[in-house]
């Protein structure tokens, strides 16, 4: 399977869990942006694989749980997450606000685990969603836990794109920011990222990988409360740390 249509099924499968309903082929291939016969070929590869099944006398498809049962085998092979689970829960359960697990992969951050606050008004975020190094609260603390050499190389490749107005996009200022959060041991950003969100993140070492660790929220909210969340937080990654 080529790049293509290894994206295009990875597509397939994000089109039913936006829209959540049985699907004709030419609803996919709308969907997926591909030609109707490129996605007939698609739907009818997976077909044959167990992912996917038609319903009616409409021919519409929808997926198997097969892809959820191969998800969940994943996920039980993932000893790492499954082991700071509990720890994740507790953090959110103490601050009220979303927790998040992430790593950087290349010049971005990617998000291993979400555990969403239970709040109304909340910040919400998915698994495997990507975030820039230099405007995340998780990108920055993952570089400043760099040695300074190492930070600064990486610092000079960035693309700092302003995501936001408040986003830093001028490298002596935000290498000032990493040195700032180097020493104090964590990281925050208020509005960088996503506007009207303060996140603070500290990085911790688990089974010599090591991993932001993230508590975000409405800024209003956080900022009210950000000492105690600080703490917690500070708690939480040492207990993860133990877990080595």
């Amino acid at each position: 399977m080529d790049v293509k249509s290894s994206g295009r099924t990875l597509d397939l499968f994000q089109v039913f869990a936006r829209r959540q309903v049985p699907l004709t082929v030419s609803d996919i291939a709308r969907g997926i942006k591909a030609p109707l016969t490129s996605c007939f070929y698609l739907v009818r590869a997976l077909e044959e694989r167990g992912y996917l099944y038609t319903l009616n006398a409409r021919r519409e498809i929808y997926p198997t749980r097969k892809l959820l049962d191969v998800a969940q085998s994943i996920k039980e092979g993932e000893p790492r997450l499954a082991r700071i689970e509990p720890v994740l829960v507790a953090l959110r359960d103490d601050t009220g606000e979303t927790v998040i697990v992430a790593t950087r992969q290349g010049d971005r951050v990617i998000y291993l685990a979400v555990i969403e606050g239970q709040q109304t008004i909340r910040y919400t975020a998915r698994v495997g969603d990507f975030k820039p190094l230099h405007s995340s609260s998780a990108g920055k603390v993952l570089l400043s836990a760099l040695a300074p050499d190492e930070r600064a190389k990486m610092v000079a490749k960035l693309k700092l794109h302003p995501v936001t107005s408040g986003t830093i996009t001028d490298r002596a200022t935000l290498m000032a920011d990493l040195e700032r959060s180097a020493k104090r041991g964590y990281a925050e950003t208020r509005g960088e990222n996503v506007p009207d969100v303060m996140a603070i993140a500290k990085a911790v070492k688990l089974d010599g990988s090591i991993y932001a660790i993230v508590v975000a929220g409405p800024t209003y909210r956080m900022t009210k409360q950000a000492g105690q969340h600080l703490d917690h937080l500070a708690d939480a990654c040492a207990k993860i740390a133990e877990l080595t």
